[in-house]
């Protein structure tokens, strides 16, 4: 017969086993008294590639990745984190147009071809294989070669394309794009509002979704900003989604020297914007077989309002001015 235990002595004897612990009590197999530790070699800014895939991440966690497998319309970059929300600044696919890639470059109405959005058919943006060609602890270079093709045609163009990703501070980072356009025949690109290098946003910071858009001229929203030349424009407003809901943003900037400048711009309130050349075209764009053109744009990934940020500073810093 098993003896009864008054409840006097079960107080009495589990106070005496609770004294018996030891005060590291352990989670997991971990001390909770135990320092945070860190995986080996993940502080800062590190890389890892597998095939056509890149990512990189600043003190383990995400930071972006470069996607170019071949069965993608064209490579882009996804996500493009926030560093202070921990939330990507911009869209894989949204509504309205889901065609757009957070960050990418493509272009429709090339020799007939469609390189921004439809069939995959229509045409392509194909990755030979990036790399990473350069890294430091706070610093990244991603190269990569493309050509732009359709079924049963030879190559359109080709591009040569390099992106130095910087971190500045923990509230503010950037990627620099230099982009060597080259047409491999005759090349004729039609009028068309689907061009070149874009962003789209996510859709908090978008205007449709409370956040705002504004240009370097100190204009904002799309009426004012569409058509209309500018050194940058950008996107910011609170992350919703997080605690305190933190204020962040990212910038386009397009450079002076390149081939349209001042390019007038092609912006939505629902988050999509683009230094965008052929939109207002006369006539017909053409580039000869050998011949290239030279693009460049910055993009700064910031934490607060385009001021903190310092976006005029960062700009001209750019230009060399």
């Amino acid at each position: 017969m098993k003896s009864k235990i008054s409840r006097r002595h079960f107080v009495r004897l589990s106070t005496v086993a609770a004294a018996a612990v030891p005060t590291t009590l352990t989670v997991r197999g971990q001390p909770a008294t135990s320092p945070r530790q860190t995986a080996p070699n993940s502080e800062e800014l590190t890389h890892y590639q597998i095939g056509p895939h890149i990512w990189l991440r600043w003190n383990n966690e995400p930071l972006t990745s470069y996607r170019a497998h071949p069965t993608q319309k064209y490579p882009y970059f996804f996500p493009v984190m926030g560093l202070g929300s921990g939330l990507s600044l911009t869209s894989e696919s949204s509504l309205p147009w889901p065609h757009h890639r957070s960050v990418f470059f493509g272009c429709d109405q090339v020799n007939g071809g469609n390189y921004w959005q439809d069939v995959l058919e229509r045409g392509q943006v194909i990755s030979k294989g990036p790399k990473v060609a350069e890294a430091t602890k706070r610093s990244a270079v991603i190269v990569d070669e493309c050509e732009w093709k359709r079924p049963g045609l030879p190559v359109q163009m080709t591009d040569q394309r390099k992106f130095t990703i910087t971190i500045r501070s923990p509230r503010l980072w950037l990627m620099d794009i230099e982009i060597k356009w080259s047409a491999a025949v005759d090349v004729t690109i039609q009028k068309t509002n689907h061009a070149l290098f874009a962003i789209r946003v996510a859709n908090d910071l978008s205007p449709w979704g409370g956040g705002r858009l504004v240009s370097s001229e100190g204009a904002e929203g799309e009426p004012a900003t569409f058509g209309k030349p500018a050194r940058w424009c950008a996107f910011f407003g609170k992350r919703t989604q997080v605690k305190n809901e933190p204020v962040e943003g990212i910038a386009l900037m397009d450079h002076p020297q390149s081939p349209w400048a001042p390019c007038p711009w092609f912006t939505r309130d629902y988050g999509n914007i683009s230094p965008m050349p052929f939109n207002w075209l006369k006539e017909p764009w053409k580039l000869p077989a050998g011949e290239s053109v030279q693009i460049r744009h910055r993009l700064v990934m910031f934490a607060g309002d385009t001021e903190e940020a310092g976006l005029n500073q960062l700009y001209q810093e750019w230009i060399g001015g």
